[in-house]
């Protein structure tokens, strides 16, 4: 009976790139492999099926350098890799290796071979069911069960992973090899820079020998544990059930501090240990993950960057105009003329504009503008207005000066104590709690958001302008967020109060980055008195795309649309939530929409929904950013998906576990430290 062993590695693993070369006492990992492997006496012959990827031209040459044969196939297609490999040899059985295991013992393969022979199965392995160490998996079938699955196999799981249809269609005999002892717990495999940290220290206790066996590597275990501790937290196979999402987003979190840029697209917001967290591609309100998988936006959209959906066509079309004119130049771009002309004209009480690309940045540069007008440092600020020293310096005093403000639990580490005391945040519609910080402090700007979660009640909005106007205070409303969300231009405009200065940003742009800080001529020309610069404020893009989104908004009359689809959104909301005995309680702009469950388990329920709605192809939770591409067909499907899984909530509001529906841990609700 013929047997080669195919040795499946390539360079390209999202978790832990360039693994299988990473050195173990001076030598690629996949070489210790295959010298290990030799020495199995049934098999006949070691073949290394890699794919075809130039990112794994190095492995390919270095496995030809040591002598054994490289089949080099589709990336994702890994059975019909298989297949092509194996194909040419005309082996009676195949023997399948994954180039993640240095410490493969060649007297169990051995083993596992002969029981295979003798069993008189298509398929056997030495993990149905696993009782091995993870890192000894091995894996033998014949030949013909391997083409009939290289044939028939349909879905992408079974061709990407080589055996699923073989062991779970029913068309093969199956028998599985297992040892006395339970040893599935123990993790000699490498998938994470952990397990290669324990793996190497196997290697140099018995250095200089290699053909150590695997049992003796159990007894190194039971008398030195802590050899073996780095990587007893990961999980048995932890990679054949996630996505490449998933994988990225755990190696992500080696590399960059908390993962990501932006806390509100952690995956730990949304779905901790199940989220996609990347796309591949957006258009419309639908996103491709990593994995092609397709799924509805009903959640933040793009965090509110795209009110006009993503990939506009219009827009996007500008942009590659730009591009391909040039974006940046010793010169300026003339667009950023043109877009500050526009946005004047929408707001006529303003008269001058600054550009940034972020919210963060905008909102910096108007407090910046505003103290050197006002000649006056401290600021009362309502609403959130980014990451800068100057705003979470209202933290200094009392850590839980901002919890009313969007994200509770920041802490001002970092942030010079120096800066304590210039500025006092206060609650939104307390108008008396403004009145008394005015009273009580040197207050040169107010800062605050025109609404976020409630409107102005008693004439909130109007006492404040007022109160500035008699104080010589300059009024700054951040509509970063609330811009072009029910009017076109600020939302100010609807409560009929004009600030003396304006920030616009998200929307503005339709996914593509910038921001516009506007104001009155007197008090924007004090920029020239400060020094605030950058180069790519300069750049062509944004401004581009802002000119041709306000053109297209326009004609549109986009925030008359997703203020109303919002609305019907709140409204399918309520009845769903009558429907089965729930008490919501509804936030947000319209086009902002949100609600919560009146419940001590909200958080898990709005864990429960992100979950459940996934499973049906929907990114949701419990708030959405409308774009004007949420039509009533996708609403009614929406609505569709969800009706069930308030069902359930209503179960466990009923005394039905919560935790026994979910699947991992509940999302954070705020600031959280990741590790």
């Amino acid at each position: 009976m013929t047997t080669i062993a195919i040795v499946q590695a390539r360079l390209g693993s999202t978790r832990f790139p360039n693994k299988v070369l990473s050195p173990i006492l001076g030598q690629p990992m996949i070489t210790l492999l295959l010298q290990r492997l030799a020495l199995a006496k049934r098999i006949d012959q070691i073949v290394l099926a890699t794919s075809d990827d130039p990112r794994n031209d190095q492995l390919a040459e270095h496995v030809l350098h040591l002598g054994y044969p490289v089949y080099r196939g589709s990336e994702n297609d890994v059975l019909d890799r298989y297949y092509q490999a194996a194909k040419p040899y005309h082996p009676n059985a195949v023997a399948r290796i994954t180039g993640d295991c240095p410490l493969i013992d060649p007297q169990l393969v051995d083993a596992v071979i002969t029981a295979f022979e003798n069993s008189g199965a298509d398929y056997l392995a030495n993990t149905v069911p696993p009782t091995f160490p993870d890192g000894l998996d091995t894996e033998v079938f014949t030949f013909a069960a391997l083409e009939r699955a290289s044939n028939e196999a349909t879905q992408a799981n079974q061709r990407e992973h080589v055996t699923p249809y073989i062991r779970e269609s029913g068309h093969f005999k199956i028998a599985g090899y297992a040892h006395a002892e339970d040893y599935s717990a123990e993790r000699w495999t490498v998938d994470e820079p952990e397990d290669l940290a324990v793996v190497s220290r196997v290697f140099e206790h018995f250095h200089p020998r290699r053909a150590f066996t695997w049992r003796e590597v159990m007894e190194l275990r039971r008398n030195q544990p802590g050899l073996f501790a780095d990587n007893q937290h990961l999980i048995r196979n932890e990679g054949a059930t996630m996505g490449t999402g998933q994988k990225l987003w755990k190696r992500a979190k080696r590399i960059i501090p908390g993962g990501n840029m932006l806390l509100s697209k952690r995956a730990e917001m949304f779905l901790p240990e199940q989220w996609p967290a990347y796309f591949s591609r957006a258009k419309g309100c639908q996103v491709w993950d990593l994995d092609g998988r397709e799924y509805i936006d009903m959640s933040i959209m793009g965090i509110g960057t795209n009110s006009l959906g993503y990939g506009h066509p219009e827009v996007d079309e500008a942009v590659i105009q730009a591009v391909q004119a040039g974006t940046m130049a010793t010169f300026n771009c003339p667009e950023e003329v043109y877009l500050a002309e526009r946005l004047v004209e929408l707001h006529p009480w303003a008269e001058m504009v600054r550009f940034a690309r972020t919210g963060g940045e905008a909102n910096a540069i108007a407090v910046r503008i505003a103290r050197a007008a006002t000649g006056k440092d401290q600021v009362a600020i309502c609403g959130y207005h980014g990451w800068h020293d100057w705003y979470l310096s209202a933290n200094l005093g009392d850590d839980k000066g901002l919890d009313g403000h969007l994200l509770p639990g920041l802490e001002p580490k970092g942030v010079p104590r120096n800066l304590k005391g210039t500025v006092f945040p206060f609650e939104y519609n307390l108008y008396e709690e403004l009145e008394r910080i005015i009273d009580a402090h040197e207050i040169g700007v107010i800062k605050m958001e025109v609404a976020r979660n409630q409107g102005p009640e008693d004439n909130f909005l109007h006492k404040v302008r007022q109160l500035a106007t008699e104080r010589g205070i300059v009024l700054i409303f951040d509509e970063c967020t609330s811009g072009f969300r029910e009017t076109f231009g600020g939302l100010h405009k609807k409560y009929g109060v004009e600030p003396d200065m304006a920030l616009f940003g998200k929307a503005l742009g339709n996914g593509y980055a910038i921001t516009a800080t506007i104001g009155r001529r007197a008090i924007m020309e004090a920029a020239q008195s400060t020094f605030i610069s950058s180069t790519f404020w300069t750049e062509r893009i944004g401004p581009t795309a802002a000119l041709k989104t306000l053109e297209v908004m326009e004609r549109l009359q986009s925030w008359e649309q997703i203020t109303a689809t919002g609305l019907t959104i709140r409204g399918r909301w309520q009845a769903l939530a009558d429907k089965h005995g729930l008490a919501i309680t509804h936030w947000g702009l319209p086009a902002l929409t949100g609600f919560t469950l009146n419940s001590p388990d909200a958080l898990a329920y709005k864990t429960l929904i992100t979950q459940e709605m996934l499973k049906k192809g929907y990114l949701a939770a419990n708030s959405v950013y409308v774009c004007t591409e949420h039509t009533a067909e996708i609403l009614d499907g929406y609505f569709d998906a969800l009706d069930p899984v308030f069902e359930l909530i209503k179960e466990c509001d009923s005394g039905r576990d919560i935790n026994g529906l979910l699947d991992g841990p509940i999302c954070h609700a705020g600031f959280k430290r990741l590790n």
